[in-house]
């Protein structure tokens, strides 16, 4: 976890997101114009990254293997309904044959026979209908749940770098992963289903009609290229704005994720309409977007729309010409015309959904992206050594610059022996690299050079979750969920069912049991959102709790008791006391009295070590050591 906004050593954890809020309050001066336009600037680079990555739809589809036979079904169905579509207008064209006829009886047999297939077309439809939609749709649901697992996957298994990236906050990836999920939707289900049938109902109506007369159906068919060119200059246009809307969103998604995930922070600094009018400003950003292309694709749509009726009266007005010249049977005419018109009808349904499927291919180019995307820091083969006894550490050589601030170096040669069961306490001033040595042992970033190892070997050869099961870590602001304790205790170790014992056991050495015991609840009592129900004392004990469940190998406390007052300070020190023993433990501590009895105190400065030895060695040189203790105490004794 953090140290404080100002350790330059640290990056953004699960409590950056103050430092955020801090930042947007700092803005309250520009004024919305500048904001605007500064948020146009940040959303080019995503824009370009993810303009550069398509997604095809046979990609899209081959996701549905699992439910191949709904798609085949699925896609046999659409093509019946389509094909029921230019038969009815046959049909039709019949009955009007039938009206020419001089024998009443003859009427009435022949629109009987007319009236059965009518009804047996409307069965087809009907049932064909239903096959498609429920086959389609069940097959796109279960497409989306499975993309939205595959996301959320990819986005746990990145590097704790590529969290730091703005483009990666909270609000964007949670926006993504349900808004993109859902809408790739548009390019599956009934959208495939939809187009399967209004092609099938325009190929066949138009065959149909050249079968009856070439020449009314080429004249009535000269709609069709005008068509086509709106609907590709519609997907070309909208590719762009949707992007744009879409960058808005996130970016409002992401300041009411920071709104309400900290609104405690919000409400102290009376930031509510602040927070609400940044959010109307990227609102606005994206209305901006949607009103461009909103425009053009209601003209391509209405082109749509009509286009074909056009086509329609062009083919009445021709066929009439050609029964009065040359005999051409009206009712042929009616089948050409009604043929036609179900295409069109067909075809204008299909582009209602044209804006939906190029959106589904961003969303769905946007995850391929995520999913397809291999993180820096990764485990290693099957074959890496694993860690199987209480071993060294050691830092040799290591240099570091963190991947959103690569112009800063915070560590510059860092060499550093800890031995096992020793207790070690890195001390120095705000920005030396404390923290940033614990978030290299737990491989949450990797050295720019220089290495560290435990046992005498590079971690980075050991597999991330051995590596880390050696590691129980209690911070200065421990993160909680809105479980009950028992089962945040029990979370310290995620191989294995915890038993109800060890959880009561890590609680004692924690010194926390008798708190829980007096609660309604006990162990079933829930802790709320973020551990909002207990003392920052009773989180910390329950911290700790979680990390013995663990039984590490080596326990890293960071700033454990710096925000806790006195009281509470003496009890989380004791219960820290028993944690350690028998463990190797590095512990961060701004506090100097805390870390006194520490095996080996390290002062570091401008990240190396600049002394190193026992408290009673430290005083003796007179250095730096002595310098914190005079700045936190005022004098340098004993």
């Amino acid at each position: 976890m953090t140290q404080g906004a100002g350790d330059g050593e640290t990056q953004q954890q699960d409590n950056g997101n103050a430092k955020g809020i801090l930042d947007l309050l700092s803005s309250r001066r520009q004024s919305t114009r500048s904001r605007a336009e500064s948020n146009r600037d940040q959303a080019k680079t995503p824009l370009i990254e993810e303009e550069q990555y398509d997604a095809p739809l046979s990609r899209i589809i081959a996701l549905n293997k699992p439910e191949l036979l709904h798609v085949l079904v699925g896609c046999i169905a659409a093509t019946a309904v389509g094909c029921a579509l230019p038969l009815f207008a046959i049909l039709f064209g019949e009955v009007y044959g039938v009206l020419s006829i001089q024998d009443p009886e003859e009427i009435q047999s022949e629109t009987n026979w007319y009236c059965i297939l009518f009804v047996v077309i409307g069965v087809v439809t009907g049932l064909g209908m239903f096959l498609q939609m429920h086959l389609f749709s069940l097959a796109g649901v279960r497409l989306t749940a499975r993309l939205r697992v595959a996301a959320f996957s990819a986005i746990l298994r990145q590097e704790i770098g590529w969290f730091d990236d703005e483009k990666n906050s909270v609000g964007t990836l949670c926006a993504r992963l349900s808004g993109d999920a859902a809408s790739v939707q548009g390019a599956t289900g009934s959208r495939i289903a939809v187009i399967l049938q209004s092609t099938s109902t325009l190929i066949i109506g138009i065959v149909l009609s050249l079968f009856y007369s070439w020449r009314v159906t080429l004249l009535s068919a000269v709609m069709v290229p005008v068509v086509f060119a709106g609907v590709f200059l519609e997907a070309r246009f909208m590719l762009g704005h949707g992007l744009k809307e879409k960058t808005a969103i996130e970016a409002a998604t992401k300041i009411a994720v920071e709104a309400i995930g900290n609104i405690r922070t919000v409400a102290s600094l009376c930031g509510e309409q602040l927070f609400l009018d940044q959010y109307l400003v990227e609102l606005r950003l994206a209305q901006q977007a949607a009103r461009r292309k909103t425009g053009l694709r209601g003209a391509v749509f209405s082109l749509g729309q009509t286009a074909w009726f056009y086509g329609y009266g062009l083919s009445l007005y021709y066929g009439g010409y050609l029964v009065a010249t040359e005999g051409l049977p009206y009712k042929d005419i009616i089948k050409i015309s009604e043929a036609l018109i179900f295409g069109a009808w067909m075809l204008g349904q299909t582009l209602a959904f044209v804006p939906n499927y190029n959106a589904a291919k961003s969303a769905a180019g946007r995850l391929f992206y995520l999913v397809d995307r291999k993180p820096c820091i990764s485990s290693p083969d099957e074959n890496a050594n694993e860690l199987k006894a209480a071993g060294s550490i050691e830092y040799s050589e290591v240099k570091f610059k963190y991947p959103t601030r690569p112009e800063v170096s915070v560590l510059r040669g860092l060499d550093l022996l800890i031995s096992p069961g020793q207790m070690v306490a890195l001390v120095g001033p705000s920005g030396c690299g404390k923290s940033t040595c614990i978030q290299l042992l737990q491989r949450f970033y990797e050295p720019s050079l220089g290495t560290v190892s435990i046992q005498e070997k590079n971690i980075a050869s050991v597999p991330l979750d051995c590596l880390r099961a050696q590691m129980g870590i209690v911070s200065q602001e421990p993160v909680l969920f809105d479980r009950t304790i028992a089962e945040n205790i029990a979370y310290g170790d995620n191989s294995r069912e915890v038993p109800m014992e060890e959880i009561i056991e890590a609680a004692k050495k924690a010194n926390i049991h008798s708190f829980i015991s007096s609660l309604p609840l006990g162990y079933e009592t829930r802790l709320g959102s973020k551990g909002t129900q207990l003392s920052g004392g009773q989180k910390q004990r329950i911290a700790i709790a979680r990390a013995l469940v663990r039984n590490p190998r080596v326990l890293l406390l960071d700033e454990a008791t710096s925000a806790l007052d006195t009281h509470s300070e003496k009890v989380v020190q004791a219960a820290l006391d028993q944690a350690k023993a028998g463990r190797t433990c590095i512990t961060i501590a701004h506090r100097l009295a805390t870390v006194q009895q520490a095996d080996i105190i390290c002062v570091l400065n401008r990240g190396v070590v600049a002394e190193m030895g026992s408290h009673s060695q430290l005083l003796e040189k007179q250095g730096l050591y002595c310098q914190l203790l005079r700045q936190a105490a005022g004098n340098c004794e004993q």
